[in-house]
């Protein structure tokens, strides 16, 4: 039987330069590739209803939403994935949510963790790499046709950033934190070296 793969993950604001990496990165390593919101048809769905031109969900059912997105991606395409040996790449996971629901969106921290760990079922990222940039890079990056979220005040995206600073603070074992304004050539040698000091 193989060993099980292994499931990591790259996080940060808009513009970052996560879905660079992850394609990358995926195909490195012959990897599944996934993301959310919408790694899976469901969630495909569930994304147009949250980021859409339609009614605008409330924040506690945007994170419900979320979490059902996460807890069908977690049951079709991860889990599946690294039972079989696959390693998975994934643009954003479960620090989305506290980052942006949480600091963002101001959330009860206790309810979105009650979220995760039902959409989960405890699978946790081996490695998390933040690709952290400026609020200004952000924007400057993200062009002009914007989503619902994206759409949101300067002080929504600073809280967002510090949020995912203080999750990659709290827990350097897990998590590798990456000066993502560098150049596409700097920030990949760095992923790499990121994956390679994991021992990956």
């Amino acid at each position: 039987m193989s060993e099980p793969g292994k499931f990591l993950v790259f996080e940060g604001i808009d513009g970052c330069g996560k879905s660079t990496q992850v394609a990358r990165v995926a195909l490195a390593r012959g990897a599944v590739k996934t993301f959310e919101m919408g790694g899976t048809q469901l969630g495909s769905d569930l994304r147009e209803l949250i980021l859409g031109s339609g009614d605008a969900p409330v924040p506690m059912a945007e994170a419900l939403m979320i979490a059902a997105d996460r807890a069908q991606n977690v049951e079709v395409v991860i889990e599946p994935a690294l039972a079989n040996g696959l390693d998975v790449i994934s643009d954003r996971h479960a620090a989305s949510t506290l980052a942006y629901q949480g600091y963002g969106r101001q959330l009860p921290m206790e309810d979105l963790l009650v979220l995760i760990e039902l959409a989960t079922r405890g699978r946790r990222p081996d490695l998390t790499i933040l690709l952290d940039i400026s609020v200004d890079a952000s924007i400057e990056r993200r062009g002009t046709v914007l989503d619902r979220i994206e759409q949101e005040d300067r002080a929504f995206f600073e809280r967002v950033r510090a949020g995912y600073l203080a999750q990659a603070n709290a827990e350097p074992d897990r998590w590798v934190i990456i000066d993502g304004s560098q150049s596409l050539e700097r920030v990949s040698e760095a992923v790499d070296e990121a994956i390679v000091s994991k021992g990956w």
